[in-house]
């Protein structure tokens, strides 16, 4: 596979169905009010499999295709036999058809089970992938510490989502340790530094995260870019301190105590 920068999104395969649409009809269907705007619209799609998909399949990326063509749709034309979701048949999706479903060999793998809806990125960082945390695409910043990570052998997950008093947070990293998690964040403070709402968000959310049980250390641009080496230590002390890194296969998904359901627009697809 050539690597470019073409634009590619990741979507979730809430189910089985999903998959035989994608082979036997070549679309996949998102809402047109929760679609993304990042990198929209993709040159190339690739499928994220869900628990539904079995101890071997789950937790996987192994489809993709060049997409061929979007246009919007109201949900009644993709589902003309959906009785049971009338009431949502007028609304609008955007379907999206490839040329070819492809598959990968060896797939993407997540190491610990993840809600993930959409991952917007590129087909160069698709084609380099070897697990799910090396397709996000945030910042050239938060590409540096992930190498960071792997250079010192770390499995952390990136993007993580916390769900504290009903508020969902995004964690840069997130390290899962024995005996506690390790949150690590970069950027947020040398871009708002001036902005005192900003400010007050970013320090009320670093407090509900604390109380969420969660050690935290953060670090700004010129840290990460100029002292690989003593930051890399200070996150390697933590994680000692935290009892070591938690192997993944010993890892229990919880989101807020609520059971993770992988679903794009509220049923799963016909």
């Amino acid at each position: 596979m050539k690597s470019n920068n073409k634009k590619l999104l990741v979507a979730i395969l809430p189910g089985t169905s999903s998959l035989d649409i994608l082979k036997t009809e070549g679309w996949y269907h998102i809402p047109v009010d929760t679609a993304p705007h990042k990198r929209w619209p993709p040159k190339t799609m690739a499928f994220y499999q869900g628990k539904v998909f079995g101890k071997e399949e789950a937790y996987k990326i192994r489809y993709f295709g060049d997409v061929k063509d979007i246009d919007i749709v109201p949900r009644k034309i993709l589902f003309p036999n959906d009785e049971e979701n009338q009431h949502k048949a007028e609304k609008l999706y955007y379907r999206i058809q490839l040329h070819e479903l492809k598959m990968r060999y060896v797939p993407i793998v997540s190491y610990r089970p993840r809600r993930l809806v959409f991952i917007p990125t590129t087909e160069e960082k698709f084609n380099q992938a070897e697990q799910i945390n090396d397709l996000f695409d945030g910042s050239p910043l938060e590409d540096l510490l992930w190498k960071g990570f792997k250079a010192i052998q770390v499995l952390a997950e990136r993007q993580w989502k916390i769900v504290v008093q009903k508020k969902n947070y995004y964690l840069d990293f997130a390290v899962f340790c024995k005996n506690g998690k390790l949150a690590v964040e970069t950027d947020g403070y040398t871009y708002h530094y001036d902005d005192r709402n900003q400010i007050d968000y970013d320090t009320w959310r670093q407090n509900d995260i604390d109380l969420d049980g969660w050690r935290f250390l953060h670090y700004t641009s010129k840290q990460v870019k100029d002292n690989w080496i003593p930051y890399l230590k200070q996150i390697q002390t933590a994680i000692e301190q935290l009892g070591g890194v938690e192997e993944p296969e010993n890892f229990e998904r919880k989101v807020s105590q609520e059971q993770g359901r992988y679903i794009v627009d509220g049923e799963e697809p016909l």
